[in-house]
C-alpha cells in the first residue's frame, strides 16, 4: 500500500464515491484507511460525567484501501501508482497516467543504478 498519512485521495467505490479527502489514519494489517469527511457514522452516547449532554457523535469509519486512489498533482485526478528506479538507483513512486514522480521511496542504491 503506497498511501500514507496526510495524502489526498479520492474514493472510487461505495456511498461516498467521488469524494476527496485527507488520510487521517491507516491500518496496514487490515488494509484500511480513514479519510476526513468520508464514511461518517453516528455514535450514540449516553449522558455521563465526561459528556453530560449525551447525544450523537459523528465520526469517520475506515474503508478498504482498494477503494481509494491517490491524486496526481499535475492533472488533479485520481491515478494508479507504480514504482520506478531512476538512473542513480533511487526508488520513486510515479503516477501511471502522467508519469509524474510523487515521492521518493528509498535513497540511491548503487545495486540498482544503471551502468554506463
Amino acid at each position: 500500500m503506497f498511501i500514507r498519512k496526510d495524502d489526498t485521495v479520492e474514493v472510487l467505490a461505495g456511498d461516498d464515491k467521488g469524494k476527496r479527502g485527507k488520510v487521517l489514519r491507516l491500518n496496514r494489517e487490515s488494509n484500511k484507511v480513514v479519510i476526513e469527511g468520508v464514511n461518517r457514522v453516528y455514535r450514540h452516547l449516553k449522558p455521563s460525567r465526561t459528556n453530560p449532554q449525551g447525544g450523537r457523535l459523528s465520526k469517520e469509519m475506515p474503508i478498504d484501501a482498494s477503494n481509494v486512489a491517490l491524486i496526481d498533482p499535475t492533472t488533479n485526478k485520481a491515478t494508479r501508482v507504480g514504482v520506478k528506479y531512476l538512473k542513480d538507483g533511487s526508488k520513486v513512486l510515479i503516477a501511471k497516467k502522467s508519469g509524474t514522480t510523487l515521492r521518493t521511496l528509498s535513497k540511491p542504491n548503487p545495486k540498482y543504478a544503471t551502468k554506463k
